[in-house]
């Protein structure tokens, strides 16, 4: 039985029942729709609306449907078109009369507007949790790696010496304001639509303001064209996870980079690696790959509802029904990448030893040896074109700079002195790096304290 069936005298050509309905996939909202159904109705009792008796009934109903379907006794039938009209049908069926009230003051329109909301919402805080996760892990791995000396990059060229905690704090900013960001939607968006009607609103006296609270919203939302129309917060929703990705992406490239032989910076776990089914030396990094693989998948996702929304006139329209398929699975698809990255960084292995050399043979210090001229009088013209020299000098003799006896050095500049192997230590390079948000270690030590509180609070 449809809810729309009295103005038609045909049934519905089956091909386009199956087109057109959405319960394959907007029953992952069985659960927001129960609970919105039941502050309706409880809103309707408490404006006169709806005898409390029956207001009872319909609740009890609803309740017994939602343990049903999560214990199992009962299944989410196909045969209905959206997961609404299964739960007003399986409540008509249980309840009788009463149920057929449930729809009062009420469309489809506003009911799929606030079941979309309530499901997003949801989302939001458990992707949050779940960043929230990775950013205590990160900072964990920053704890311990104050003085891991490892060599920056740009250009994905060695550049200058860093640790692997100033390394790792950029993807904790990076993930910091990716929460904020969901903060931030989840601020704009917590208005309820539910009241709205088809377009309208309704003749009958509702509470709006009433709904709104016993749903947790900060309010009604101020125009019914509006609210029934409105995809904005899902747009922003698949903005902010592209953008998690494309962080997360980053990262595995960088993991991925530095798992290979040539690097040898870390080592994944067992656990979040696989073989090759010819090559028995293999270890690839799987996780990190697919992640980066999926990143593209979530940008689709945002592509295709902004594709889809830029033509529909006010108000509903049926292409708004593909909002769910896509944010279902960039959402669901976010949640995975996010708690697979977690476990997997939490296992790896850092070889400490190998990013440090991989500083020193990289003249990551080659920068502070021009810093020790200009300190000692040159230049800094001069200083930059003499360690030049230093550089092309220990490429020839294959070399690092910290290898050059001091009568070398002299040879190539006289005001070299025994302290520069002080000058151009990794620690030195590192720790004299005191400005806030710079890899010294007394500088790391107050970002770790400012990020425990943060997380603390947030």
């Amino acid at each position: 039985m449809k809810l729309w069936g009295g103005r038609f005298t045909k049934e519905t050509n089956a091909l386009v029942h199956n087109f057109n309905a959405s319960i394959l996939f907007d029953q992952k909202f069985y659960k927001q729709d129960i609970k919105g159904s039941i502050a309706h109705v409880t809103m309707l009792a408490r404006q006169g609306i709806l005898s409390n008796e029956d207001k009872d009934t319909i609740v009890n109903g609803l309740e017994s449907i939602l343990t049903d379907i999560e214990n199992g006794s009962l299944l989410i039938s196909s045969d209905s078109e959206d997961i609404h009209s299964f739960v007003e049908q399986t409540l008509i069926e249980r309840v009788g009369e009463a149920g057929k009230r449930l729809h009062t003051g009420r469309s489809r329109n506003d009911q799929v507007a606030l079941d979309m909301k309530l499901y997003t919402r949801d989302e939001i805080t458990e992707i949050n949790a779940l960043l929230k996760v990775l950013m205590s892990t990160i900072l964990k791995i920053m704890e311990n790696n104050t003085e891991t000396f490892m060599p920056g990059f740009t250009h994905l060229q060695k550049a200058q010496p860093i640790t692997l905690a100033h390394h790792f704090g950029a993807y904790f900013e990076m993930f910091k304001r990716d929460r904020q960001r969901l903060f931030d939607i989840y601020d704009r968006m917590n208005y309820c639509p539910l009241g709205s009607g088809a377009l309208a609103g309704t003749t009958y006296p509702l509470d709006r303001e009433l709904t709104a609270e016993l749903l947790y919203f900060y309010g009604p939302t101020l125009n019914s064209m509006d609210s029934v129309s409105d995809r904005d917060y899902l747009i922003e929703l698949l903005s902010a996870l592209s953008t998690i990705m494309m962080h997360l992406s980053r990262f595995c490239e960088e993991i991925i980079i530095w798992n290979s032989n040539e690097y040898r910076f870390v080592e994944i776990d067992d656990s979040y690696s696989t073989g090759s089914s010819i090559m028995p030396q293999k270890k690839n990094p799987d996780i990190a790959e697919l992640i980066r693989g999926k990143t593209g998948r979530v940008y689709g996702a945002l592509i295709s509802i902004l594709t889809t929304m830029k033509g529909i006139p006010l108000a509903y329209n049926k292409d708004m029904q593909e909002d769910k398929e896509l944010s279902f699975d960039a959402i669901d698809t976010v949640k995975g990448c996010i708690s697979l990255f977690t476990g997997m960084i939490d296992t790896m292995k850092f070889n400490n030893e190998v990013m440090e050399s991989s500083a020193k043979n990289g003249f990551t210090n080659a920068t502070d040896a021009a810093d020790y001229l200009v300190n000692h009088g040159v230049p800094f013209r001069d200083a930059h074109g003499i360690v030049g020299q230093l550089v092309l000098y220990c490429i020839n003799k294959n070399i690092a700079l910290d290898d050059m006896t001091l009568d070398e050095f002299k040879a190539i500049s006289p005001v070299f002195e025994n302290d520069i192997y002080d000058a151009i230590s990794l620690k030195t390079c590192v720790e004299k790096r005191v400005t806030i948000g710079a890899p010294g270690k007394e500088a790391m030590n107050k970002v770790i304290e400012i990020n425990k509180k943060y997380l603390e609070e947030n």
